[in-house]
C-alpha cells in the first residue's frame, strides 16, 4: 500500500530564505524542493509527524530575479505536494501573496560572474597536459585525439608506465617526435603517482593539467580551466566536472550521470560550457582525472607523495590538502565537462581496494578531511551547479529544442553592414550566432534567434578617461559568460584589430 503524500504549508519568504512545514502521519518521506520545475535540493525522510524546513538563497540559481517554488515527493515519478509559489529575490512575501507569475525564463549568468583574470592568458605561464598511461589502448587513443583537437597549442606529455599491452607502444610511438608532444616510458611499472611526478617535472616551468588516459575533453576545456585558475590569486587547483567522477559527477553526486540520449558527448560538453555558470564551488580536494595545478603551487609544496600513494588513489587528495594548508583553494570549474570511463586501468574491485588504502592514510594525516568534504559537497554553490546542469539536461527552457548545442560565434560589424545578418543566417544551423556592433554611444550585443536579432546586453561608451578600459572589460565578460568559441570581425572591427586582440587574450580564435 502506498503511503499518503505529506501535507505542505508555505510559511514565509524573506527575500532570500524560504520556509515551509510538512506533516504526515507516521513520518515524512523523502521530498525535494523544485525551482522552476527542476529539483534544486533533496531532503531525507524524517521520523517526526511534522517538520519545518528552511532553504537559504545566497543568489538566484537561475540567474533570474523571479523564482518559482514547489515541493514534490522523491519518487521515481514525483508528485506535487504543494502549490506553486512565485516570489522575487530580495523582496519578502507571505503565503497567499504570489508575485505576478511570469513565463519561466531561461538560465542567465549568475550574480557576480564572470570574474576576469588579472592578465591576458597569453601573459600567464604556459600549460602542459600530463597524461599518465597504463594499458587500455582504446581509451588512450580517444584521450589523445581529444586533447589534440581541442587544445592543439598545449604541450602534451605522455608518460607510459611500462604498459603490458603492446598496442600502447604503437599509439605513443605514433606521436613521438611531433612538435609540442613529449613521450616518456618508464623502464618498469612504477605506479601512477610516479608517472604523474615524472610528467610534472618534464613540464618545466609550466602550469600542469593532470588528465587521466580514460578521459575525453571538449571545446574550450583548457582555456576555461585556466580562466578559473587565474580568477583569483588564492586558487591553487581547478578540477573539471564529469559524467563519472564520484564527487565531481554532475548533476548527481557520486553517480554515473549519462549524458542526455538526444545528444552526443560533444553536444553535452557544449551545453554545460554554455549553461552551467561561472561560480566555482570550493572543496578540500581536487580530482586527478582532470585537475589544473598552478606552477606556483608546485614550486611551494612540491610534487605528489609517491611513497604513501605509489599507485594513486589518494595522492591528489593529499596534494590538495597540502595546498590548502599553504593558503591555496581547490575549486571546481563546473562549466568544463570531461567524459571519464573510470577504472579502465584497474577495474572496479582493485580500484575500491586502493581507494580504501589511500583513505586510511588521509584519515591519519588530516582528521577533519572527511567532515570538510561532507560539508562542502552540499554547499550552495555546488547545489547551484548541479541544478543548472540538471535543468540543462532536461532542456527545461527549450534552449536546444530546435537545434542541439552548437559552437557560439561572435560577429562584430558596423551598423548597416548587411553582411553580418546574412552571415548569421547562413551559419545558423552550424553555429549559434551573436552580433556585436556600436550604435551611437553604445556597444550592444545581440543573439541571432529564429531569423531575428534579440538584444542581450549593452554598455555605454562614455567620455571618461577609463571609458575604453570599462568597455574592454565588459566585452571580455560577455565573451566568457556566453562561452564564445570564435570571433568573426567585419568592417572596422576587422581592420583595427582591437577586438581581435581582446579575444586572443582569452584564447578565443578569430575565424
Amino acid at each position: 500500500m502506498e503511503s499518503a503524500l505529506p501535507r505542505a504549508e508555505w510559511l514565509a519568504w524573506d527575500g532570500s530564505r524560504l520556509r515551509w512545514r510538512l506533516q504526515a502521519a507516521g513520518g515524512i518521506p523523502a521530498t525535494a524542493l523544485q525551482l522552476d520545475g527542476i529539483v534544486f535540493q533533496r531532503y531525507a525522510p524524517v521520523e517526526a509527524d511534522a517538520q519545518e524546513f528552511t532553504c537559504e538563497f545566497e543568489y538566484s540559481p537561475s540567474g533570474q530575479a523571479e523564482l518559482e517554488f514547489n515541493l514534490v515527493d522523491s519518487a521515481a515519478a514525483p508528485q506535487a505536494i504543494s502549490a506553486v509559489w512565485n516570489v522575487r529575490l530580495g523582496a519578502a512575501a507571505l503565503p497567499g501573496s504570489n508575485a505576478a507569475a511570469v513565463a519561466v525564463r531561461g538560465l542567465a549568468p549568475l550574480a557576480g560572474t564572470p570574474v576576469l583574470p588579472q592578465h591576458s592568458l597569453a601573459d600567464l605561464p604556459p600549460v602542459a597536459v600530463v597524461v599518465p598511461i597504463y594499458n587500455s589502448p582504446q581509451c588512450v587513443q580517444r584521450c589523445i585525439e581529444s586533447v589534440l583537437r581541442w587544445s592543439p597549442r598545449a604541450r602534451l606529455i605522455l608518460v607510459d608506465d611500462a604498459s603490458s599491452d603492446t598496442r600502447i607502444g604503437e599509439i605513443v610511438a605514433a606521436h613521438a617526435g611531433r612538435a609540442n608532444i613529449v613521450v616518456e616510458r618508464n623502464e618498469r611499472n612504477r605506479g601512477f603517482t610516479h608517472s604523474v611526478n615524472v610528467g610534472m617535472d618534464l613540464a618545466g616551468g609550466a602550469d600542469v593539467v593532470l588528465l587521466n588516459s580514460d578521459t575525453e575533453v571538449g571545446p574550450r576545456w583548457l582555456s576555461a580551466l585556466k580562466l578559473a585558475a587565474y580568477a583569483d590569486d588564492s586558487v591553487g587547483t581547478v578540477t573539471a566536472v564529469s559524467d563519472n567522477a564520484g564527487a565531481f559527477s554532475v548533476p548527481e553526486l557520486e553517480q554515473y550521470c549519462p549524458i542526455p540520449p538526444r545528444w552526443n558527448l560533444l553536444q553535452a560538453q557544449r551545453a554545460v560550457l554554455q549553461q552551467a555558470g561561472l561560480r566555482y564551488p570550493q572543496l578540500p580536494t581536487g580530482n586527478g582525472f582532470c585537475m589544473y595545478i598552478k606552477r606556483s603551487v608546485l614550486a611551494r609544496i612540491g610534487p605528489m607523495d609517491e611513497v604513501a600513494f605509489p599507485v594513486g588513489f589518494g595522492e591528489e587528495n593529499d596534494f590538495c590538502q597540502r595546498a590548502a594548508r599553504a593558503g591555496y583553494r581547490n575549486i571546481i570549474a563546473g562549466n568544463v565537462l570531461v567524459h571519464h570511463e573510470r577504472s579502465a586501468s584497474f577495474g572496479d574491485a582493485r580500484r575500491a581496494e586502493l581507494g580504501a588504502q589511500g583513505m586510511q592514510v588521509l584519515r591519519q594525516r588530516y582528521p577533519d578531511y572527511e567532515s570538510e568534504v561532507a560539508t562542502t559537497l552540499h554547499s550552495f554553490a555546488r547545489r547551484v551547479l548541479d541544478y543548472r546542469v540538471r535543468r540543462t539536461y532536461a532542456d527545461r527552457d527549450a534552449s536546444y529544442a530546435a537545434l542541439a548545442p552548437r559552437p557560439r560565434m561572435l560577429i562584430a560589424a558596423d551598423v548597416g553592414d548587411a553582411r553580418a545578418e546574412r552571415l548569421l543566417a547562413t551559419l545558423d544551423r552550424r553555429y549559434e550566432g551573436f552580433l556585436l556592433r556600436r550604435e551611437g554611444d553604445w556597444v550592444n550585443l545581440y543573439r541571432h534567434a529564429a531569423s531575428s536579432l534579440v538584444f542581450e546586453r549593452g554598455v555605454a561608451i562614455g567620455n571618461a578617461a577609463s571609458a575604453l578600459s570599462d568597455v574592454e572589460n565588459r566585452l571580455r565578460e560577455w565573451m566568457i559568460a556566453y562561452a564564445i568559441e570564435s570571433l568573426h570581425p567585419l568592417g572596422t572591427a576587422a581592420s583595427d584589430g582591437w577586438l581581435t586582440g581582446l579575444a586572443a587574450g582569452l584564447e578565443i580564435p578569430t575565424a
